[in-house]
């Protein structure tokens, strides 16, 4: 993979603010995220630098702005994945759960446009951002009484409503951005969940955590206990049998990532080189058989259960539920502030196949987060509108 698309020469610089953007080392960039402004602004693993090394059919380039981007002097980052547009020599700019920014910023501009400019100067046709800020919350007590027929997230009036991810989200608007799947509570134009399940760790003791559990949870947990279900780290070599469980998880619940066992690999092999233990999977052995296996990922003060898998059969030991218990412990003694199980569906309607997966994280106790999701831009000019066009129906297509 191409790491960069321009020489490093190239210098995008923000008027009357001593701000400069150009491209930067991996190193430079890991070690802004490990200082403590950079570990402030909450980086997610997709906006590690190993995360270039995970997507094939993408180009990288690693960007940083601030004082002296090549000093180390930094304010922000961005892994930046390039897809081309068959045909061109234009890309498609995307910076999934990025840029790694302050949002707080007033002055958004002193360090987007530097950013669109050099995107534009690269070959960019369009981009894609994931603001970090959330924009409303749901706490688990609220919705379980709340679920219906037809019922939906959007239905339920917010347990609270994020007064930066408002503004944020009006700025980006006055700008020419667009919401990817609009504004209502779809997910269709998100590559990312927009709404994702998180449980709060910051400032809680293990039996808080037990005691946010509710009684199914805590049954369920003991079940697995007095079954003797063992739950362990496993390592690479344990990705085949994850992978087939996968596949089992999936035919059974009617959902389809398309991930190959290879992906697994080189995700494993990628983020653990980066930082030891950055990855982990968890195992969960019953009777000397594995019957689940997730996976979790860490980032400064941040984990987040990735992906889930477990067999058809011996389901009453209740093995991913051992497995979620003991996954939340390590990343509490980690000392991770949140625990973020990824996506949940919108629905609240108790008959829709995909509402179960959203009634087994509520179990939890944790929060229902709506991020501000993917939003979406052409560069100026009738030439990159047109190929914007061309590539969503590209991509429609495939």
């Amino acid at each position: 993979m191409s790491a960069l698309l321009v020489p490093p020469s190239r210098v995008c610089q923000a008027r009357d603010r001593g701000v400069t953007l150009r491209p930067i080392t991996a190193e430079t960039y890991r070690a802004f995220l490990a200082t403590p402004d950079g570990a402030a602004l909450g980086a997610g693993f997709l906006q590690c630098p190993s995360w270039a090394d995970v997507k094939e059919g993408w180009r990288a380039q690693l960007l940083g702005w601030g004082p002296d981007p090549e000093a180390g002097a930094l304010t922000g980052v961005a892994l930046v994945l390039l897809r081309q547009f068959p045909g061109t020599r234009k890309y498609f700019a995307y910076l999934p759960e990025g840029p790694v920014a302050d949002w707080n910023d007033p002055d958004v501009d002193g360090w987007l446009d530097p950013l669109l400019e050099h995107l534009r100067s690269a070959g960019a046709f369009a981009v894609r951002i994931g603001p970090s800020p959330a924009y409303r919350r749901w706490d688990a007590a609220l919705l379980k009484p709340l679920t219906g027929p037809g019922r939906r997230l959007g239905d339920v009036l917010a347990s609270e409503v994020d007064p930066l991810g408002t503004a944020v989200a009006e700025r980006l608007r006055a700008r020419g951005w667009r919401r990817c799947g609009g504004d209502g509570t779809g997910e269709d134009g998100d590559a990312q969940p927009r709404h994702v399940f998180q449980v709060p760790l910051a400032g809680r003791t293990q039996q808080d955590l037990w005691s946010g559990l509710n009684q199914e949870w805590r049954r369920n947990v003991r079940r697995a206990r007095k079954e003797g279900v063992e739950v362990v780290v496993g390592s690479a070599a344990d990705l085949p049998g994850f992978h087939r469980l996968l596949g089992i998880t999936e035919r059974r619940d009617g959902f389809r990532l398309g991930r190959s066992l290879a992906y697994y690999e080189r995700q494993y092999a990628a983020l653990n080189a980066e930082e030891p233990g950055r990855m982990r999977l968890y195992l969960a052995r019953h009777r000397g058989e594995v019957l689940a296996a997730h996976t979790l990922i860490t980032v400064g003060r941040r984990a987040w259960y990735q992906t889930g898998a477990s067999a058809d059969h011996r389901r009453e030991v209740r093995p991913s539920n051992a497995l979620q218990w003991r996954m939340l412990l390590d990343a509490h003694a980690l000392g991770a502030d949140v625990y973020d199980m990824r996506g949940v569906p919108s629905t609240l309607d108790p008959d829709e196949r995909a509402y179960g997966l959203l009634r087994w994280k509520l179990g939890t106790g944790g929060q229902v987060v709506e991020t501000l999701g993917e939003w979406e831009r052409p560069m100026t000019g009738s030439a990159n509108h047109a190929l914007h066009r061309a590539f969503q129906a590209y991509l429609n297509r495939r």
